[in-house]
């Protein structure tokens, strides 16, 4: 057999830094701040809902397509109860859809919008899973770079730039703010931007939204309540990065009545439905109390500082996120500019694993100096990892 066992445009998205990171970490008894999944559990009354449901046989066999309604009229709920103020709502019935995560949100909803050829812009660096489902759609990804400002210690993106990356073959925008790797979260004056952007050349947008309550500084603003942008904007939210359930792979989706039907088309054929008895139970952690979303925050803003705090000490540029669970740092002050070799060495070194920031990079020089770390673990073990950084 001469012909290639998997199709050359997805073979360059095979076996993934983060899995050979997370082996070398186990391999080594290292600290894993590679993969970003927290180290406990969430909330018990979510889980003892989720047992419930189980025991009481409630979505144990197939549940409804487009998500169970208890879910869909949560979701819309959220919505409405954190954004409602910015004239955000949604019909449960036919403007929500849930997906087996944000992944897969990802992938049905370009699947269902790119025809080949169609291009799409990118905020990079971006998570692997973005250029992966481009590709599976055909589309062409057309990254543009948000850049490190060492003197504010953040990430920014060039409007300019990406001004420039329209053309007529642009088909939609791909988002994400919070934004994983960098922590960036776009600022009101950039997302109105963006807005204007999207409807001056009739563009769709797929808003990347999963880490809507971790926000450290400033506020989350969903793009779609932005004037001009509702009716041209997928957006897609998790339970795994609220609630700290990131094995349950519950996601949605909320748009538009005619671009949900299209999503749903693609997502039909993808995993039909998944996750019966934890959507009951991501239904009622949506209904948690403010307290519950202000502790997240808090907590994880603690956890960020400790983390970037040892960091620092360790001799790390430290890049501090306005948002989600990571911090993207600069090797160079240590003496290192290849983000591969260094994270390779590091668990030998100093028993803690990090995420070379270039495999989220198109253009791989932009990235090779820098290197994520993942602080949703305990203080305990974040206080561990730093006192071993201070090895290097």
């Amino acid at each position: 057999m001469d012909r290639p066992l998997l199709n050359r445009r997805l073979a360059e998205f095979g076996t993934t830094i983060f899995a050979e990171m997370s082996a070398l970490a186990v391999r080594t008894g290292s600290i894993n701040l590679g993969q970003g999944f927290p180290d406990a559990d969430g909330p018990e009354e979510v889980r003892e809902a989720a047992v419930r449901a189980l025991r009481d046989g409630r979505g144990n066999q197939y549940p409804p397509g487009p998500g169970i309604p208890e879910l869909r009229t949560a979701v819309a709920a959220h919505q409405e109860r954190f954004y409602g103020h910015r004239g955000l709502s949604y019909d449960p019935d036919t403007e929500v859809l849930v997906t087996a995560g944000a992944t897969e949100a990802i992938a049905a909803a370009l699947l269902a919008l790119l025809e080949p050829g169609d291009e799409v812009i990118a905020l990079e660096p971006y998570y692997d899973s973005y250029a992966a489902c481009i590709a599976m759609a055909g589309g062409r990804r057309v990254p543009v770079t948000l850049r490190p400002d060492p003197e504010a210690g953040a990430y920014r993106l060039d409007l300019d730039e990406l001004r420039d990356a329209i053309t007529a073959d642009t088909r939609l925008i791909l988002l994400n703010t919070p934004h994983n790797p960098t922590g960036t979260v776009l600022s009101p004056e950039e997302l109105t931007e963006i807005a204007r952007l999207a409807v001056e050349h009739d563009l769709l947008v797929i808003t990347d939204e999963v880490y809507e309550h971790l926000v450290f500084e400033g506020a989350h603003l969903p793009l779609a309540s932005f004037p001009g942008m509702r009716e041209r904007t997928v957006t897609i939210g998790s339970a795994g990065k609220t609630f700290s359930f990131t094995g349950w792979k519950v996601g949605w989706v909320t748009a538009p009545p005619e671009l949900i039907s299209a999503v749903r088309s693609a997502k039909q054929f993808l995993t039909y439905v998944s996750a019966g008895p934890f959507q009951y139970a991501v239904a009622e952690a949506l209904a948690l109390p403010d307290d519950y979303f202000t502790q997240l925050r808090d907590d994880l803003r603690a956890k960020r500082d400790v983390l970037a705090h040892g960091l620092s000490e360790a001799g790390f540029r430290v890049y501090r996120p306005s948002g989600t669970y990571f911090i993207t740092t600069d090797i160079r002050p240590l003496g290192h500019d290849d983000g591969f070799a260094f994270c390779r060495a590091l668990p030998e070194r100093a028993g803690v694993v990090a995420i070379p920031n270039a495999v989220f990079y198109d253009h791989k020089d932009a990235g090779a100096p820098f290197v994520r770390f993942a602080f949703c673990k305990s203080p305990e073990v974040l206080q561990e990892a730093a006192d071993r950084l201070k090895r290097l």
